[in-house]
């Protein structure tokens, strides 16, 4: 039986687990409404909050992987898409992304291996894979001269 000392310590244990539960939420929430008001800034900063309380939040690292996309910030780029994958591995978007990045760099390489495994797994995007294919096509000849 609980006494009155433990029953408090108890409570007070299960609200702070419910309010830090409750806070990666919030963070994320956040971050989204801010990204989407294009006030980047705040949204990065709440974006890295919210992994610090919940490291394998992926969509996280998605969204700070398309700010630093819009701040030519390729290398940070590049860490949060290989995150995002390594955390969802189906995740469409982050791969398309990093084809777009790759293809960037000219890792051609790497590009057709992205390029099997997004046919795999594209839903909604699908129809990206043209463009892929296209760029690639297009491209590819140079590279081998």
């Amino acid at each position: 039986m609980l006494t009155n000392k433990k029953f408090i310590k108890v409570l007070i244990i299960y609200f702070i687990f419910f309010s830090f539960s409750l806070a990666d939420e919030n963070y994320f929430e956040e971050a989204k409404k801010n990204f989407d008001k294009k006030e980047i800034e705040v949204s990065k900063f709440l974006f890295q909050k919210n992994i610090v309380y919940n490291p394998k939040h992926a969509k996280s690292y998605l969204y700070l992987a398309k700010i630093f996309n819009s701040e030519e910030n390729e290398k940070e780029e590049e860490k949060n898409l290989d995150t995002t994958l390594l955390l969802d591995p189906e995740n469409e978007e982050a791969m398309y992304m990093l084809i777009k990045l790759k293809l960037k760099k000219s890792n051609y390489s790497k590009v057709q291996d992205l390029k099997e495994q997004f046919t795999i797994i594209c839903v909604k995007l699908c129809e990206k894979t043209k463009e892929i294919n296209n760029t690639l096509k297009n491209i590819q000849p140079k590279n081998d001269t």
